[in-house]
């Protein structure tokens, strides 16, 4: 059985991670924010505000969808059952997928937003009109996903994640062009050291060179060749290089089940730039297979849908039944540990007969029905403490019988979007 402690140590350390990032988002909006134009000179104001408070909108549910993973985590710590533990850091897993590539499609947002910023006001023949214009048009390709990130849908969230790298390209090729385009404008009108310092420090403020997270002082782990964009606006070669501890990281993380390893593939996809980027879609980047061990596991898991991962039919089953919903409420499973958060895909048979068959009238009367057989240990615990069960210790009761019935601790949000 996987070392429950040390995947809490990886959920937590990627949450560290993706907290700092966030952070350091906050503050270069802060910046801008704070940097109204003087009298005759251009800025992020007025028309332009409204780009500005867009970034706040999603710095919001991202802070708030950290929070959630970080209170999940922290249960988990606690509930004394280590196939439990794993199960309740799994669910972290969509959450934190969310907020890993929900922030970085808003550190590009904040790249654009301070790209113009140095235009408005270091480019005074790019017209006002056209920056507006090419803003309103990368929000348009940026809004849908980040809605899909933020609708805490698993399936909705997967699907956002594999398409990331193509919307990353797009993204990419916009900045270089509006980048190209003002920088022939200012040589245009004679500014050209000035151009050549615009966008030499345009070049060294964006999110968009690819570089992977921040690596700590350690042995690197080479992962492939990459791209970066020059200052001259032409992608040069480079090593994609990040720190043995982030491999291990993602290692866990993706053999625990908390990550999947099509999302680590994206992200890899992403930071390495086009090249990777071009690589088939069916095919995880050889680079990503070595770092993560070239395992049989490894090997077997293809960037797919549900579909092709055989769960299009499965049935989704409440471990905790749906008509003792308040019974579960008053002792503490409310929000994200509300009932609806712990379900388990199951095969059509082995949903049925834990179920007492196919017709569940029939089934409830089957005294090891799960429904039935559940609620009357939980309640027999009750009456043996003589006081209600808190969640930690219903938990923990559930997953002894959850291994009776060779229920996987696998759980899926059971609620319709």
């Amino acid at each position: 059985m996987r070392n429950a402690a040390s995947v809490r140590e990886a959920t937590l350390d990627a949450i560290g991670e993706v907290k700092r990032s966030l952070e350091g988002m906050e503050a270069a909006r802060a910046r801008l924010a704070s940097r109204p134009s003087s009298l005759g000179e251009r800025g992020l104001d007025g028309v332009f505000t409204r780009y500005l408070d867009h970034c706040s909108k999603q710095l919001t549910w991202l802070r708030g969808t950290l929070e959630s993973a970080t209170a999940l985590a922290g249960v988990a710590s606690e509930v004394g059952d280590s196939g439990m533990e794993l199960g309740l850091l799994q669910m972290t897993g969509p959450r934190l997928q969310a907020a890993m590539f929900g922030t970085l499609l808003l550190a590009t947002w904040v790249d654009f937003l301070q790209l113009a910023d140095a235009l408005l006001r270091d480019c005074p023949m790019c017209g006002s009109e056209k920056l507006f214009a090419d803003l309103h048009r990368v929000q348009g390709k940026l809004t849908p996903t980040l809605e899909e990130f933020a609708s805490e849908d698993s399936q909705r969230i997967e699907a956002a994640t594999t398409a990331m790298p193509a919307l990353m390209g797009e993204l990419t090729h916009e900045f270089d062009t509006i980048r190209r385009e003002a920088r022939s404008a200012m040589e245009v009108g004679g500014k050209v050291v000035a151009a050549a310092q615009v966008m030499e420090l345009l070049a060294l403020i964006s999110t968009l060179k690819m570089s992977l997270p921040r690596p700590p002082p350690s042995a690197p782990a080479t992962l492939g060749v990459g791209l970066v964009m020059s200052s001259g606006g032409v992608m040069a070669g480079s090593r994609l290089v990040v720190s043995a501890e982030w491999v291990e990281m993602m290692r866990r993380l993706v053999q625990a089940g908390v990550l999947s390893l099509p999302a680590v593939s994206a992200a890899v996809r992403i930071h390495g730039g086009q090249v990777m980027m071009a690589q088939a879609n069916q095919d995880l980047p050889e680079g990503v297979r070595e770092a993560l061990g070239d395992s049989p596991e490894v090997r077997g898991m293809k960037v797919t849908g549900k579909a092709g991962a055989g769960m299009a039919d499965a049935p989704k089953h409440h471990v905790l039944p749906k008509e003792h919903r308040e019974w579960f409420e008053r002792r503490g499973f409310k929000g994200d540990m509300g009932i609806d958060n712990f379900c388990v895909r199951l095969e059509q048979a082995h949903h049925e007969a834990i179920h007492g068959g196919g017709n569940w009238r029939l089934g409830r009367t089957w005294p090891g029905a799960w429904n039935r057989m559940i609620m009357e240990a939980l309640r027999e615990a009750e009456i043996e403490a003589g006081r209600m069960l808190t969640r930690n210790e219903i938990l923990k009761e559930v997953a002894k019988r959850m291994r009776d019935y060779r229920i996987p601790m696998n759980f899926v949000t059971g609620r319709r979007r």
